[in-house]
């Protein structure tokens, strides 16, 4: 009865966060579905969207590793994400007040730093209800599912609002409305929930102290992925500029096709991880590869498949990198392993975004090159990964 009243806990403590999820992403997903269109019409140019962006990654990214450390040091889990959720959250409706792609800037990466914040303790917490609810690749696929049907949902409200008013500002300031619903569930979640460490019944069998091999050469082939991968900004942004390809109005809704994508992979290859572990990310990594060539040079429908790739790939990698973190690590070093992680990645991510931003002036074929061998790149440390894997799991 114990154990089927843990269960119980578990899985509603996961459907809580995930719903809480569903609304912030409702939220600044919304806006980042026309952030493009929003800079280039402030005066940006490409290579500052790209940048733009790109930073907004590297600094979201980089402070994980600052919020990592301090949870795992401190224990506070609970006040450090809920005062990332409040950065975050305050951040988007207050781009319906930027008068200058420059103002803009810098509520864009406000609202990085606010996810940065609040996602290493969160996803910490969330991993301690994992094993009860059927696994790691589960419970982090059912989150990201709702996560990024809430980034469905989002853009296509953005689009229904840029139809009837036509105006930018007044979209922003509508996303205030599910803002405050996510603050409202976020407290929620901690009042009920105080102690989520207490749901973990069994640790994984890894190291408590340092990081081990595979958690490395895990880190270096996301790297590579994150380097290759477009930011949406960009895309949207290659959209505003040819729009006999893809009309203004159809560009929230393409994001919202890609986030529906990413949340119905995120469920079924999260099952797959727990019965197949890391090899999944092989041939999706194969398939995510061609978003580049399908996006930047197609036509409507063929653009349409490219985005949908990219949230196919986008959302997955989202999903198993927490759960498959979670196995390498022990539940002391979860947070500062996230952080170091997404640190990590986010630097690589910079770094590629404004590359590609960059390279999107000069030669949108050389933009496609690069993009395409970075995916390809990574799929050898997939496969030295899914060797150690077993290993460690094993011992």
């Amino acid at each position: 009865m114990k154990q089927v009243s843990l269960k119980s806990r578990a899985l509603k403590f996961v459907l809580l966060i995930g719903i809480t999820s569903f609304f912030s992403d409702f939220t600044y997903e919304a806006a980042r579905g026309v952030i493009g269109p929003y800079l280039a019409l402030l005066g940006a140019s490409a290579a500052a969207v790209g940048i733009i962006t790109g930073f907004g990654g590297l600094v979201g990214y980089g402070l994980r590793l600052v919020s990592g450390r301090l949870s795992d040091q401190t224990g506070k889990f609970w006040p450090i994400t809920i005062f990332g959720y409040v950065i975050q959250m305050v951040s988007v409706p207050l781009l319906a007040l930027a008068g200058s792609w420059q103002l803009a800037a810098v509520f864009i990466i406000l609202e990085r730093v606010g996810k940065a914040t609040r996602n290493p303790p969160r996803d910490v917490m969330l991993s301690h209800a994992a094993k009860e609810v059927g696994g790691y690749g589960w419970a982090f696929g059912v989150h990201e599912a709702l996560d990024q049907f809430g980034a469905l949902f989002g853009p296509l409200a953005i689009s229904g609002v840029l139809a009837w008013r036509g105006q930018y500002q007044f979209a922003f300031a509508i996303l205030l409305i599910p803002a405050l619903i996510t603050l409202s569930l976020i407290t929620t979640a901690r009042f009920l929930y105080p102690r989520p460490e207490e749901m973990e019944s069994h640790s994984p069998n890894v190291q408590a102290t340092g990081l081990p091999k595979v958690f490395w050469l895990y880190l270096a082939g996301a790297a590579l992925v994150a380097a290759g991968f477009a930011d949406f900004p960009l895309i949207a942004y290659h959209f505003a500029q040819t729009p006999n390809t893809v009309p203004g109005i159809w560009v929230p809704i393409f994001y919202s096709i890609a986030m529906g994508m990413s949340g119905g992979g995120s469920l079924v290859f999260g099952r797959l991880f727990d019965r197949l572990g890391i090899s999944v990310l092989i041939p999706l990594t194969l398939l995510s590869a061609l978003f580049a060539p399908l996006a930047f040079l197609g036509g409507f429908w063929v653009a349409l498949v490219g985005i949908g790739l990219w949230g196919l790939g986008m959302g997955v990698h989202e999903s198993i990198v927490p759960a498959a973190v979670a196995q390498m690590v022990s539940p002391q070093r979860r947070a500062s392993a996230y952080g170091l992680f997404t640190a990590g990645y986010g630097i690589f991510w910079f770094l590629g975004s404004a590359l590609l931003g960059i390279l999107y002036g000069v030669s949108l074929p050389a933009l496609i090159i690069f993009s395409v061998a970075a995916e390809l790149a990574a799929i050898p440390f997939f496969i030295v990964v899914r060797r150690q894997s077993r290993a460690l799991l094993a011992a």
